[in-house]
């Protein structure tokens, strides 16, 4: 088994053989990871029909200085649930930090932060989150459903590429087309 928090601050992606549908051409930036499970926001793919700016009114905040974006599909867990990922610049009580490569968010109070332009210098919101359970992950690895990778936090705030999955891989120096959907074992 994996030390528990060897896959904080890095990505999983989702190799082509991945068996789960809901989980196809994935990017994981993994928030926490320890004893009973992991915490994962998905940045690979955006929620249909909903904008930024949609999420700050009903809430009542007033889009103000904030610029409108798509919202990420966090993952199929808890989809109301809104989180923020964003640089370090700001942190506020309820942030949590994860090693030295962003901060995760879920307040009101970043969300009226970001809208009055006093918010972190980059950030992404995203609906749900992707979640395991303890030891899930790691057999998920072993049957070559997704790879590990250190990555950027750049990749969270990437918006030129229209396929972050692509975009991910092609950073690493792969071509996931060319990858084999099947394994073996030895």
């Amino acid at each position: 088994m994996h030390d528990p928090v060897f896959f904080s601050g890095q990505f999983l992606l989702a190799t082509p053989g991945m068996a789960d549908p809901r989980f196809a051409r994935s990017v994981v930036a993994i928030c926490s990871h320890d004893e009973n499970g992991v915490l994962g926001i998905n940045v690979g793919d955006t929620v249909e029909g909903i904008s930024f700016h949609d999420i700050l009114r009903q809430f009542g905040i007033d889009p103000e200085e904030a610029p409108d974006c798509d919202v990420f599909l966090g993952g199929p867990m808890e989809t109301q649930r809104g989180f923020i990922l964003h640089s370090l610049d700001i942190n506020m009580s309820d942030t949590l930090q994860v090693s030295d490569r962003w901060g995760l968010s879920s307040s009101i109070d970043m969300l009226r932060a970001i809208a009055k332009g006093r918010g972190p210098q980059q950030w992404i919101i995203a609906l749900g989150y992707s979640g395991w359970g303890e030891g899930q992950l790691e057999g998920e690895l072993t049957q070559n459903g997704w790879s590990v990778a250190k990555g950027s936090p750049d990749w969270l705030y990437e918006t030129d590429s229209r396929d972050k999955w692509m975009m991910a891989w092609q950073a690493q120096g792969i071509d996931p087309t060319k990858l084999s959907t099947g394994f073996g074992s030895a």
